[in-house]
């Protein structure tokens, strides 16, 4: 359902607004998006301890279910409808239904190009390390290494998690700005990575270190986000929501595939230790087990570095 919401999200940002506009409002809903996240932790947490977790979920359900009332009576595919200016190209506000064999003629079509596969890898790198460690396993690691309770260290994946979805929005809105995108996604990719290493491997890191480094490298990941856009100009326009599909399918393989892999190099690393029946890493297997998020973050710059720049302009 995210996944459907964000292409929604894309399509409309193309009908309705500037192309100069797009990969700003490409980082404005993965913001918008990150806040919704951040809702549904502590906040929902204490709704569930006022009122009961039955009471907050069918009061979730009632607001979603309203939310997209109010979406189906008011937003319209096209501002043409209500008689304002449409930004969509003509091939895009005039096409029809497609098939299912024209989907697959799209897919086929969109990876013809070189950015698509370069882009498609390298957002798992940009998206996968930070959803991997914020999401996920940051939370142990950090409790282990500072000796933190979980509620702080939550407080610090959390701290990331803000960046990164404030930093969408600007990266967005400065690479429409400046007319370039691979400047600004190939810089965030080489900060990140750089970042990571330093969070994984530095030793006797201060924790006022720690918090602040890994506030630069989720900010530097937030120019991720123009994935998206970067993506979008390297194909005809026509393709404008399949290519935006590719591009979010490059987004979550990068979790899909590192949070279960670093499990699995968790538990290659156990020491038998458990604590309230659960299993315990040391600071060293989770450096080990890290290493795949470094290792993709570094692949990303390599990929990005090979893309061909698109000056923010429908280059097909």
């Amino acid at each position: 359902a995210t996944a459907v919401a964000w292409l929604i999200i894309l399509k409309l940002a193309t009908h309705w607004f500037p192309r100069r506009r797009f990969a700003m409002l490409s980082g404005l809903g993965l913001f918008v998006g990150n806040i919704g996240s951040l809702t549904a932790q502590v906040p929902l947490r204490l709704l569930i301890e006022n009122f009961g977790w039955r009471t907050t979920v069918i009061a979730s359900g009632i607001v979603t279910l309203g939310t997209g009332l109010i979406g189906w009576f008011v937003v319209e595919n096209d501002p043409s409808i209500k008689g304002f200016t449409s930004y969509a190209p003509h091939e895009v506000r005039d096409r029809t239904a497609t098939s299912f064999r024209d989907v697959l003629r799209g897919l086929r079509h969109v990876f013809e190009y070189a950015n698509t596969w370069l882009i498609f890898f390298a957002q798992g790198g940009m998206v996968g390390p930070v959803l991997s460690f914020a999401g996920l396993w940051g939370v142990p690691f950090v409790s282990r290494r500072y000796g933190l309770s979980s509620r702080s260290a939550a407080a610090v994946c959390s701290v990331m998690i803000v960046c990164w979805a404030v930093a969408s929005p600007i990266c967005g809105g400065l690479s429409d700005r400046i007319g370039r995108r691979k400047p600004i996604y190939l810089g965030g990719a080489l900060i990140s990575t750089i970042g990571w290493i330093v969070l994984f491997y530095v030793p006797a890191l201060p924790l006022s270190v720690f918090v602040t480094v890994a506030a630069v490298t989720t900010v530097a990941c937030g120019s991720g986000v123009l994935g998206f856009a970067y993506s979008k100009e390297k194909v005809p326009i026509r393709y404008i929501g399949t290519i935006s599909a590719v591009t979010n399918i490059g987004n979550m393989l990068g979790p899909t595939l590192l949070q279960p892999a670093i499990g699995w190099m968790l538990d290659k690393r156990w020491t038998g230790e458990m604590l309230n029946g659960a299993r315990v890493y040391n600071v060293h297997a989770f450096q080990a087990a890290f290493a795949l998020i470094v290792l993709w973050s570094t692949l990303a710059c390599v990929l990005i570095g090979l893309t061909k720049e698109t000056y923010c302009e429908q280059n097909v």
